[in-house]
């Protein structure tokens, strides 16, 4: 067998065309493009706004099974899909998040593609990019910085500094900033306090960003943040402490979505990057709204498995962008239904049919739960070298007993060409009006019934219990003018259940409410279950111990 290059040989090999003339292929002229070097650039307000007016493309939503060591390839299916579609005549853009720096350097890799269906450049992509991610961290903690300062001099708000709920955060995996305490060292320090860290990609102001329309609703979400609460348990906001407008300087460049391509030059929109386990998992409403005015198809991703990222996208995202998705994808792989079935990841190059078949139960729950939402799917069954004719003919005879099809893809070794049949029959769905898209639960539903509502019909759980504070915290947002917020799960992206060793298609099982935190910037009451940490940890053997610059200067080990 030749040898098989690397995502980031593949990538370095790339013939670019300079962004301006991918901007040009999409009619934003040069003067509202702001290039970052001759490869990336963002997308100037003017130009979106001016595109108000035009007609929407058709959405296609890219999601998966749960997650496995074997790997599924979601973002991967995503380029590759959106390469193919442009292949077969269709003006086409592929919208996905930007990646974070703690699980580039920790385990996950990059969030750019893989093999011949990737964007590029690469290492740009999963490294600083465009400075997005810098910038919110640097809003999020100006905030921060602002609290401890008003309550320093004076407290005019009269904060209750045992209820404060803004936290800090870090782009990076550092588990030794969960619980810290803060203003140490005296009265010139302030006032010594509990507080933590969280990932960016779990602020409030990442989802802010990825759910605002244009500035002046950037604006007005981070005023809304609640900051904490008074002694008799009113809440603070940040424009109560006037940070609202500062905080909407330092996002003015990080709203613009971000145009790179494909290795096909393929445009491509790379905005936003909220974690889908902890937050609602989906690259930016201004990125997706704009890319539907420029292009007749619009292939965007939402985090991890089906019940987290796709859950999310149509719950909170499409509810509150007002998008109708017209067809979703359901990513999975012959390696990942053998895991599912019982099979270990150093087994998984053994034909096992058996294996596959019992695995199938979880990439089926994945299918009925999207069709809950009225949205005709297709499965993309992403190929590997090791499957076999048998194994996948078995999961192709599986899907048909679901009432849809599963259709072989081989885009990330022969890129738009091996995606083909996928993007036909995207276009035959997506064409067929067949969408009668729906959320899961209205507006009206009280807040506990709606954390029941996906936990029964989407992870199949038998019940969800809660403390007391915790039901009595959501009646409380409730009579505030909260209730008619959704609820944003934290849950293991490893299972149905808040168990993450529980794989294939649990039922009846228990779903634990630990905590629930307002967001009311971001518009979501987020649900946090089981063991889910807002802050990750670096594992043993971390991936930055591989990365390095080699002698020619080049990047090597990222992904």
């Amino acid at each position: 067998m030749a040898d098989v290059k690397s995502d980031i040989e593949i990538a370095r090999a790339a013939k670019k065309k300079p962004i301006l003339e991918i901007g040009a292929k999409l009619g934003i002229p040069a003067e509202h493009l702001l290039p970052y070097g001759h490869d990336k650039a963002k997308i100037g307000a003017e130009f979106i706004a001016a595109q108000k007016d035009r007609k929407n493309g058709k959405l296609i939503l890219v999601t998966a099974i749960n997650p496995t060591p074997a790997g599924e390839g979601k973002t991967t299916t995503t380029v590759g899909l959106g390469d193919g579609l442009n292949r077969i005549g269709k003006k086409a853009i592929t919208c996905i998040r930007e990646a974070s720096l703690g699980p580039c350097f920790g385990v996950k890799g990059g969030a750019a593609g893989g093999g011949y269906a990737q964007v590029v450049p690469m290492e740009d992509m999963n490294l600083h990019f465009t400075g997005d991610f810098h910038a919110i961290t640097s809003a999020h903690n100006l905030l921060s910085a602002l609290i401890d300062n008003h309550i320093y001099w004076g407290n005019e708000q009269n904060i209750d500094i045992r209820r404060i709920a803004w936290r800090r955060v870090m782009d990076m995996n550092d588990r030794a900033l969960r619980h810290i305490v803060a203003s140490l060292g005296g009265v010139a320090n302030g006032y010594p306090r509990e507080t933590g860290f969280d990932i960016t990609v779990a602020s409030e102001v990442m989802a802010i960003l990825c759910l605002s329309t244009d500035l002046k609703d950037l604006e007005k979400r981070l005023g809304n943040i609640i900051i904490g609460y008074r002694r008799d348990k009113s809440p603070v906001f940040a424009r109560d402490i006037k940070a609202d407008g500062a905080m909407t300087v330092l996002l003015k460049d990080a709203m613009q979505p971000n145009l790179v391509q494909t290795l096909e030059n393929n445009p491509a929109f790379v905005h936003g990057g909220p974690f889908a386990n902890i937050a609602h998992g989906c690259n930016s409403v201004i990125a997706t709204t704009t890319a539907l005015k420029l292009a007749d198809y619009v292939v965007t991703e939402a985090g991890f498995g089906a019940d987290l990222g796709a859950e999310k996208f149509f719950d909170i995202k499409c509810r509150k962008a007002g998008l109708k998705p017209d067809a979703a994808v359901i990513v999975a792989t012959v390696r990942a239904m053998k895991m599912n079935g019982g099979i270990k990841k150093d087994e998984l190059g053994k034909e096992n049919v058996d294996a596959v078949k019992k695995g199938c139960a979880n990439l089926g729950r994945h299918v009925q739960n999207v069709k809950k939402f009225g949205v005709p799917v297709v499965v993309a069954i992403n190929h590997f070298i090791s499957d076999t004719d048998a194994e996948i003919q078995a999961v192709k005879d599986y899907v048909a007993t679901l009432g849809a099809e599963a259709i072989l893809c081989r885009h990330w070794a022969q890129g738009s060409a091996g995606i083909e049949d996928l993007a036909h029959k995207i276009v035959e769905l997506a064409e067929s009006g067949l969408s009668q898209f729906s959320p899961l639960y209205p507006d009206a539903m009280p807040l506990f019934q709606k954390i029941e509502t996906i936990a029964k019909d989407i992870y199949h759980a038998g019940e969800v219990i809660a403390d007391k504070a915790v039901r009595d915290q959501l009646r409380v947002w409730e009579d505030q003018g909260y209730g008619n917020l959704p609820v944003c799960m934290a849950k293991t992206q490893y299972s149905f259940s808040t168990d993450p060793n529980l794989r294939g298609a649990p039922s009846g099982h228990t779903v634990p409410v630990r905590e629930v935190r307002l967001s009311a910037g971001a518009g979501f009451v987020v649900v946090i279950t089981g063991e889910i940490m807002t802050m990750p940890g670096l594992p043993k053997v971390p991936s930055s111990e591989k990365i390095f610059l080699n002698e020619q200067g080049y990047i090597e080990g990222l992904f």
